[in-house]
């Protein structure tokens, strides 16, 4: 889930045309080491912090469906994460790094959430809103202060983007759906059937009878057993009726 969430980001700053003006999009850490690397303008998108969100979380199972409505599968209820994430920038003047800051900032809070021509695998398949905000309070995780610390740099300007993304619970397959009838092995045990076979018991070798259902797709809520109109005996008559 996290490198789906890196993957959107990426795709949601490319859509504000950075690429085409030649600013990379990367992922890693904002070290002394990097900076001294850095050949162009670069905006880094770097994930320092993870941490569940635990009100969230929910028991049970979530029904997956083909493309025909039949269920293939079960999934726990996904659990649900925030993504921190230290966003700056990087040129050679701080003229064009605050203006380059202010594009990205400005593409970051146009939208509320990933747009979901954004996500990819995981995040695709589960429909689920990956909510954006710019970090406006404590929950829990490093502040940026500390982050900066730990890195080895000196702090400057940078947005605390915050992420709150789904993780998909396990896959339990199902089996497949039943289309074929039921085998019935028919054995007579009258006292002229044993007589018949011998030792007391008729046979009941051999493949046995198929019930199939033709035409039948849907059995509806009472399934193959529901009630069937049979013919009485002469003589009599269905419970009920007075005729």
């Amino acid at each position: 889930m996290i490198h789906e969430v890196d993957e959107a980001l990426r795709l949601l700053l490319a859509e504000a045309g950075l690429p085409e003006r030649g600013v990379e999009v990367v992922f890693d850490a904002p070290t002394r080491d990097f900076t001294a690397r850095r050949t162009a303008p670069t905006v880094s998108v770097f994930l320092y912090g993870i941490r569940e969100e635990t009100d969230r979380r929910q028991a049970g199972e979530v029904a997956e469906y083909d493309a025909d409505g039949v269920v293939v599968a079960h999934r726990a209820a996904p659990r649900w994460f925030e993504l921190a994430y230290l966003v700056t920038v990087w040129t050679n003047r701080a003229q064009d790094e605050h203006r380059l800051l202010a594009e990205v900032l400005q593409c970051l809070t146009a939208v509320d959430a990933l747009p979901a021509r954004t996500l990819t695998g995981t995040l695709a398949q589960l429909g689920l809103t990956v909510g954006l905000d710019i970090a406006g309070r404590d929950t829990g995780l490093p502040s940026v202060s500390d982050v900066w610390s730990a890195l080895g740099g000196e702090l400057r300007p940078s947005i605390d983007l915050r992420a709150l993304a789904p993780l998909p619970g396990g896959r339990s397959p199902v089996g497949p759906p039943v289309t074929e009838g039921l085998v019935v092995h028919v054995q007579d045990t009258g006292r002229d059937a044993g007589a018949a076979a011998g030792d007391g018991a008729a046979p009941a070798d051999g493949p046995g009878r198929r019930l199939r259902y033709h035409g039948a797709t849907d059995p509806g809520p009472d399934g193959f057993a529901a009630h069937r109109d049979r013919e009485l005996p002469p003589g009599r008559r269905a419970r009920g009726r007075t005729r």
